[in-house]
């Protein structure tokens, strides 16, 4: 008997930077006559290591979202949440639906969640299973490109305060994966901390001095947040369909 992988797919923004024409949020816009968030769901419903998935959707959507998942038979969706009033209340209210539903063990053993954004539909299953082997190991992933350019930091003034080795830095993308008791109870300290706004699940748990292992993922897997991102997967879904891309991944 295995643990439950469970996926928590957030698809709870408005996409204020697309500026879309009909105002539609970010991750019902369509490709190909497909919604994005349909692209990323297919990927975990395909994935065999997914046991359930749970949806955290836009307040004003989730009729819509109960119809996509019918139309295009993604069974594995277990439930759809209203989201909260930022990201990270919004992947809490899906955390906590995994707790209820599926509880935090199963079979004596921890179950995992594999958290990700319903607008990065560049992934594949691979990805999946190196963040549930990642897990199982080191108690979380972070999926993470190599960064192809240099960072700075700058201080208050947009003055370069330093600049990181670009050997030792990663752009944290999603999934970002962990065992489901580890992260919501981050996610409890953090509320009863005041702390309701982290940018990512990776940065909440930093916060509170958690160790994160890395799982190195493609610089393709973007957040399709702009214009630019959007005209982007457009085009690596094309070149993925004529199969001119080929990704190796690791964990690191």
């Amino acid at each position: 008997m295995r643990v439950l992988n469970i996926a928590v797919i957030f698809a709870g923004g408005t996409g204020v930077r697309m500026n879309s024409k009909d105002d539609k949020p970010k991750q019902f816009l369509e490709v190909r006559g497909k919604p994005i968030i349909v692209y990323t769901i297919e990927i975990f419903e395909r994935a065999e290591q997914i046991d359930a998935i749970i949806v955290v959707c836009v307040d004003g959507w989730i009729d819509y979202m109960h119809k996509l998942v019918y139309k295009y038979r993604l069974d594995k969706v277990k439930a759809i949440v209203v989201g909260g009033k930022s990201g990270q209340e919004s992947i809490y209210h899906g955390l906590v639906t995994a707790k209820e539903k599926y509880g935090l063990i199963e079979n004596g053993r921890k179950n995992i969640v594999l958290i990700h954004d319903g607008v990065r539909p560049l992934i594949n299953e691979n990805i999946i299973d190196l963040n549930i082997k990642s897990v199982i190991q080191y108690g979380s992933a972070i999926t993470a490109s190599i960064a192809k350019e240099t960072f700075v930091l700058v201080d208050d003034n947009e003055s370069v305060e330093s600049i990181p080795s670009r050997k030792h830095s990663r752009i944290a993308k999603a999934p970002q994966s962990f065992y489901l008791c580890d992260i919501l109870e981050i996610h409890e300290k953090a509320r009863k901390s005041g702390i309701y706004n982290a940018i990512d699940s990776c940065t909440l748990m930093s916060m509170f001095d958690q160790k994160l292992a890395i799982v190195e993922g493609p610089y393709e897997n973007i957040k399709i947040t702009t214009p630019d991102d959007f005209y982007m997967f457009r085009a690596l879904c094309d070149a993925r369909e004529n199969q001119q891309l080929g990704v190796e991944y690791e964990v690191k």
